[in-house]
């Protein structure tokens, strides 16, 4: 078994594109247990849209970059393109990611403790 010591930009940019397929993959099925902020149906199908707006910037970086300019890229995206309520949530919870990672080449155990916090954080204070 490998043990992840840290993650690079490229195991970063690799964890977005899969996590975005996912979403695609099961955006039916993220849109039937909608529920927050309204139940309106669309949830799954506004995330997806979201995070596709990242794929085509994060398949155009090289392998090398630090993991701060692929979480700030992403979040740049995310936001640019954010659908609905769901979106736009989704957008600020990168937000936070992004600003957890700066200036940083590589995301250790403590930095993947800490940035998913700052990510709710954001989005909280947003949704109030």
């Amino acid at each position: 078994m490998i043990q992840v010591q840290a993650i690079d930009g490229l195991l970063l940019r690799e964890m977005v594109l899969a996590g975005a397929a996912l979403l695609e993959k099961n955006r039916e099925n993220v849109d039937a247990l909608n529920v927050f902020p309204v139940p309106d149906g669309d949830t799954g199908t506004n995330m997806s849209m979201t995070i596709g707006n990242t794929v085509s910037e994060l398949r155009l970086m090289g392998d090398g970059v630090p993991v701060s300019h692929v979480a700030d890229t992403a979040a740049s995206a995310l936001l640019r393109g954010a659908r609905g309520n769901s979106g736009v949530i989704l957008s600020l919870i990168f937000r936070g990611f992004s600003k957890g990672l700066l200036g940083k080449e590589t995301a250790g155990p403590k930095d993947l403790t800490l940035v998913p916090k700052l990510g709710v954080d954001g989005a909280y204070t947003s949704v109030m």
